[in-house]
């Protein structure tokens, strides 16, 4: 099935498989082993010919980067549960020691590919002027250079340590890239062995001289190689090798801690001395270096791994030249909502006119910002309480905030300190909330508050109005430039009440009672879910026209996917939009040959949720139920986190959802992969005469139907499901 049959066609015939297979764990895909599979397609569109060269060193440095920490997170807790003795099978029936297994073997595979792709690229980058030079073909003048700039900006600040009983191994931290060294000494030929950490401060790549619109760049290594008499004066070189260390970097917090900050500082710090979980080393290694490298990190031959060519392929990024806007994607600006613009940016007017849905990026992150920057200086505003699960550095919605609790307004910030790698810059932000008179909560020491909620209180005439943003992304506005996610904002009473509902809960422990357009992990969303899809499968035993529609990161909860399975052999139509992993096979007869699954990997990074039930009418009509949400389709989405699923009732939002975004990603084909019943992903990248649809530069050129303001909604292109024509016909 191509990707231009995905919707309008029947669904594909069913494969056969034995009832054994189906009936049991193999019902289920590897979670491991799905997510490899997603980074696999990350790393095939460093490969794809329509995408722009740099931003193909782009997509093979992301697969680095997400390869190192899958690493340091999955595959260090399988690496512990397995020297615990930990035996526990996954869900689709396989041993710690076995994903392990299967999971270095699949990595290997795709190292040796990565390495593969990179010198493809470099051959291409040479064409386009941008060479990574080798020490054999540099100038006299590259060498002149090069040495001003190694004694004026490298020099300074290395340590080049020796290795000896009185100079024990050094401490390399998660990502550290050093290099090991064999020397002799010229006067009387004594060996020494040393080491040579590479501070992460210094730049990967050093420019050299070139002509006019030339770059070139020598590795860091090299450039180290060439002055090794600077650094070791009277030893030669008489063998050396590069390695890079990944550590174990999942946090352990102590559930009764006092000072919630504190422990997380401590954490942070036990986690930068995790165990060594893999050891990546330049090939042809001398055995004596490589045994000495071993011993002191204490890692197995199997956590070893030889990399013939460039080792640590995540510092690639730092080619990604801007000046070469030639070999980068086209420039795009995200639009303002007319809406906005028609009430002179005043957000509370544009949102009480009626509810408004943004979709990110391609409506700018900026009004959600400056929502939170007009509260804070609206006089009439009395309260802000706001999620913060990540956010930037230097936030601009923190900042606001800050504003608003220093001209006395009550301000409530709950900073998640568990959002992974962002713990260090989440106590920052917490102690910057603190210091300008903000109340700022930490949630649960159990649960990860992923729920992305803003709400303002605004005095208007004799009364209060609350005015609420639920989003499906981080109020990051770095990542916000690249995530596709939703942004709801409405003045909804209801809404406003679960959402104040759901903040005490984060600061009082009491649990919400009478929500009420509002379901939340990990009290009722499940189980909300579970009966949606009941539903639909009881409309379909019923004779009704059945359908789901969804669009997630990732769906490995095994109650979700027995559901879903239950509800495809109900007669249920399932069409699955899943980024990432997917622990659902589709297409199989007797058990999923209703289900099918696609995922899309391309300019943008897919990160918004969204499910559609036909209910009792198919899909898209007026009936529809349309939900958006914050949670993945995830054990610790559904159980261990508190998260949102908020059910679209305007119609305009409702239209939106199902006949633009979720219609764009479903007659995507250019960013399109197509998930096979043994686990294989697909795609189809053959010419077409009219060019292949891809959903990302449809939503860059076309205007969202939400937030049109008085220039009207008919202009606005919808893409009309031929078997369905309620939303040609405007809903």
């Amino acid at each position: 099935m191509t990707q231009a049959d995905f919707l309008r066609s029947p669904f594909p015939a069913p494969v056969e498989l034995p009832f054994a297979e189906i009936a049991g764990p193999g019902r289920f895909f590897n979670r491991e082993l799905s997510w490899l599979a997603f980074n696999w397609r990350v790393l095939e569109e460093a490969a794809n010919p329509a995408v722009p060269l740099l931003e193909r060193l782009r997509f093979l440095s992301i697969s680095a980067t997400n390869l190192d920490e899958f690493y340091t997170v999955r595959v260090a807790g399988l690496r512990a549960l397995v020297r615990n003795g930990n035996a526990t099978l996954s869900e689709d029936g396989r041993s710690p020691a076995e994903q392990l297994g299967l999971i270095n073997a699949d990595a290997r595979r795709l190292m040796q590919t990565q390495q593969a792709t990179y010198n493809r690229l470099r051959r291409e980058m040479e064409g386009e002027g941008i060479v990574i030079a080798t020490r054999s073909k540099l100038t006299a003048r590259d060498l002149k250079h090069l040495e001003t700039h190694f004694l004026t900006n490298v020099f300074p600040v290395l340590s080049p340590l020796a290795i000896d009983p009185a100079h024990p191994f050094p401490f390399i931290p998660n990502t550290g890239f050093s290099l090991a060294l064999e020397l002799e000494r010229t006067v009387d030929h004594r060996t020494l062995k040393a080491l040579l950490p590479i501070p992460q401060q210094i730049a990967r790549f050093v420019p050299l001289p070139g002509k006019p619109g030339e770059h070139r760049f020598l590795p860091l290594e090299d450039l180290l190689l060439l002055h090794l008499e600077m650094l070791f004066p009277g030893y030669s070189d008489q063998g050396h090798c590069m390695f890079r260390v990944l550590r174990d970097s999942d946090l352990e917090v102590e559930d009764e801690a006092e000072d919630l900050v504190r422990e997380f500082e401590t954490a942070l710090k036990r986690r930068r001395r995790g165990e060594v979980i893999r050891l990546k080393m330049s090939a042809g290694a001398p055995e004596t270096l490589r045994a000495l490298i071993m011993e002191e990190l204490a890692v197995t031959e199997d956590e070893v791994v030889e990399v013939k060519g460039l080792l640590g392929v995540a510092d690639l990024k730092e080619l990604i030249l801007s000046s070469r806007k030639d070999l980068l994607w086209p420039p795009f600006t995200p639009r303002i909502p007319e809406r906005v613009q028609d009430h002179d940016d005043d957000m509370f007017a544009a949102i009480r006119q009626k509810d408004m849905l943004l979709h990110h990026p391609y409506e700018t992150f900026d009004m959600v910002i400056r929502f939170l920057q007009q509260a804070a200086t609206d006089p009439n505003v009395l309260a802000i309480k706001q999620t913060l699960y990540r956010t930037s550095w230097d936030s601009p919605i923190v900042s606001a905030l800050c504003e608003a609790a220093e001209a006395g307004k009550s301000v409530t910030a709950l900073v998640e300190l568990k959002a992974r790698f962002d713990e260090a810059a989440n106590i920052r932000q917490s102690r910057r909330l603190e210091r300008s008179g903000a109340h700022v909560v930490y949630g649960f020491v159990n649960y990860k508050t992923h729920a992305k909620i803003s709400t303002v209180v605004r005095r208007e005439g004799d009364h209060l109005v609350t005015y609420t943003h639920y989003g499906t992304g981080n109020y990051h506005p770095i990542t916000a430039r690249i995530y596709t996610d939703l942004s709801f904002f409405t003045c909804d009473p209801a809404l406003g009440r679960d959402a104040t509902k759901v903040f005490n809960y984060l600061s009082g422990y009491v649990q919400p009672e009478g929500l009420e357009n509002l379901a939340i992990s990990p009290i009722t969303l499940k189980p909300r879910l579970l009966q949606l899809i009941a539903a639909e499968a009881d409309h379909a035993r019923a004779g009704r026209p059945a359908e789901i529609w969804a669009k997630i990161n990732s769906l490995i909860e095994p109650d979700v996917i027995d559901a879903l399975y239950a509800a495809s052999q109900a007669g249920v139509k399932i069409s699955l939009v899943v980024r990432g992993i997917c622990g659902v096979r589709p297409g199989v007869k007797g058990l999923s040959e209703n289900i099918r699954v696609k995922s899309i990997v391309g300019r943008f990074l897919e990160h918004s949720r969204i499910v559609c039930f036909g209910n009792g009418e198919g899909l898209p009509s007026k009936k529809a139920r349309v939900f958006f949400s914050s949670a993945d389709w995830m054990g610790r989405n559904l159980t261990r986190r508190v998260e949102t699923l908020v059910e679209a009732l305007n119609i305009t939002v409702k239209t939106q959802i199902m006949g633009q975004i979720m219609a764009a990603n479903f007659a995507d084909e250019a960013q399109s992969w197509v998930l096979s019943p043994d686990g294989s992903y697909h795609r189809d990248l053959t010419p077409q005469e009219n060019g292949m649809f891809n959903c990302h530069r449809f939503f860059m050129e076309n205007p969202s139907l939400s937030g049109r303001g008085t220039a009207g909604a008919k202009d606005v292109p919808r893409l009309a499901i031929p078997r369905d024509e309620t939303l040609a016909n405007g809903l």
